[in-house]
């Protein structure tokens, strides 16, 4: 099986560590594709996932609160529209955007201590994947 990662670039470095990660659990099976930001991960996920060439698509980034409402809409929409593409496509497509309140936690959630997002998303496609081969 062969998979794709979108990554949403706005925060080049967390980009970087969720790629790694993903990568790590796809054993370098995977194509890497960048947009802007996570906003665009859904739109780019459709357009990965309508190839057929990919059994699932890892869509990663981060998205860090500041201080007005613009963190809300774009994890919602993202997430909304991530899942939008799955449901349509029946190409599973993990949500693997870090949504966090500040640089620390984003760190932590990138191979830092916490549960690494961008191994949790790849793992997250490889299940759905298998599941769909099955059936």
């Amino acid at each position: 099986m062969k998979f794709a990662i979108v990554v949403g670039k706005f925060y080049e470095d967390l980009a970087e560590r969720l790629v790694a990660g993903a990568q790590g659990v796809f054993n370098g099976n995977a194509d890497v594709f960048e947009v802007p930001g996570a906003f665009e991960l859904p739109l780019a996920a459709q357009y990965l996932a309508e190839t057929g060439r990919y059994a699932g698509v890892a869509c990663l980034g981060a998205v860090i609160r500041g201080e007005t409402d613009h963190y809300d809409y774009v994890c919602a929409e993202a997430a909304r529209g991530i899942m939008k593409v799955s449901l349509k496509t029946g190409i599973p497509c993990a949500f693997g955007v870090l949504t966090v309140e500040n640089m620390d936690q984003a760190l932590a959630r990138t191979g830092g201590g916490k549960r690494d997002q961008g191994a949790h998303a790849a793992e997250a496609v490889i299940t759905l994947a298998k599941l769909k081969q099955q059936l």
